[in-house]
């Protein structure tokens, strides 16, 4: 019998390393190394179809519970303090250290840019930004929702992404309907995750298959990449999706501590990898001459997960929490419950 929710973990790190290694291939492309453009391209999508999708699922996977037991303003709440505070804290500290180091990176960064992340959340940020303003509109969506109206929801939300296209919306709405989707089929999978827990075996074979079949019709039969959008990617994202569950869930009958530890820090690691990341390929070429492509990939994946996991050790030993989580007088959950009490 697995733990509980070891296969949530799972999940988390094998999405969490194909961020770090979708980054570190971008970072070495852009800095123009000699790395092969189609293969790169090609990986670069398959990639890119699922990975963040992948992380919207887990984010609703828990939410309903949350919202039942917080209310809306207690979920919002808390919310302020896990995803905007270090939204916030990390925008400023990475863009800050870019703006420094702006003549070995690939790309300018202005101070102007770093200032303006609450309208224009920039780099691997604006999935915490996305993600907050999802929980927001969730909130208010499954309020006074019972569970008979997840498929419905989950089919409207749909709907928006596949013509989201066609739709009169700024950034705020994009970052809304674009991703959505996939936080509400985590929600509604809670309906179906008992049947994936008995049969994670034939699904894992099922959804693997669906998942190389349909990313070859994709990619190479009819030369797309995801960024295209509408149906032919929200129906690649889901089977995807459902194939790294199936398989996470068979991983759970097994403990890889590393891997379970990865699925468990990733928010630590999707914070800083692009600090990490970054930082080695700058030394590796600008420094040490180094332009072998697997040495960049190899090593620029593995210093993206482990120097993001020294910092978090560091953060614990020295009480430095308020890198990731507000002082808890500060956070907005004591002030609101000062007011609730002072009311």
């Amino acid at each position: 019998m697995q733990e509980r929710n070891a296969w949530v973990d799972y999940a988390k790190a094998i999405g969490i390393i194909l961020v770090v290694y979708g980054h570190v291939a971008r970072g070495v492309f852009n800095a123009g190394l000699p790395i092969e453009e189609d293969r790169y391209l090609l990986v670069d999508s398959i990639i890119y179809s699922f990975h963040m999708p992948l992380f919207f699922f887990l984010s609703g996977l828990f939410f309903y519970d949350s919202l039942m037991k917080r209310g809306k303003t207690g979920l919002i709440t808390n919310k302020v303090d896990t995803v905007v505070y270090p939204f916030i804290v990390w925008s400023l500290l990475q863009g800050s250290i870019e703006v420094v180091l702006s003549n070995y990176t690939n790309g300018e960064v202005t101070l102007g840019q770093v200032f303006s992340l609450l309208w224009s959340p920039r780099a691997q940020f604006w999935f915490l930004y996305a993600l907050f303003l999802v929980f927001v509109v969730c909130s208010f969506v499954y309020a006074k929702a019972d569970r008979r109206y997840f498929l419905p929801i989950l089919l409207a939300f749909s709907a928006f992404y596949v013509f989201k296209q066609d739709l009169a919306m700024g950034n705020v709405g994009s970052f809304i309907l674009g991703n959505a989707v996939f936080f509400a089929l985590g929600v509604w999978f809670n309906e179906i995750k008992a049947y994936f827990l008995t049969r994670f075996v034939p699904l894992t074979l099922l959804f693997g298959t669906l998942f190389v079949i349909g990313q070859y019709l994709f990619h190479i039969t009819f030369g797309l990449n995801w960024e295209v959008g509408g149906l032919p990617v929200l129906v690649l994202a889901t089977v995807s999706i459902f194939f790294v569950i199936a398989l996470s869930m068979w991983l759970g009958q097994v403990r890889m501590e590393w891997l379970l530890f990865i699925g468990a820090s990733s928010m630590t690691i999707y914070l800083m990898h692009i600090l990490a990341g970054s930082g080695i390929r700058v030394i590796l070429s600008s420094f040490l001459g180094v332009d072998s492509i697997p040495v960049h990939l190899v090593l620029g994946t593995l210093i993206g997960l482990i120097a993001p996991l020294l910092a978090q050790a560091i953060i614990t030993r020295y009480d430095l929490y308020w890198l990731l989580v507000p002082p808890k007088s500060f956070s907005a959950t004591s002030l609101r419950t000062r007011r609730v009490v002072a009311h």
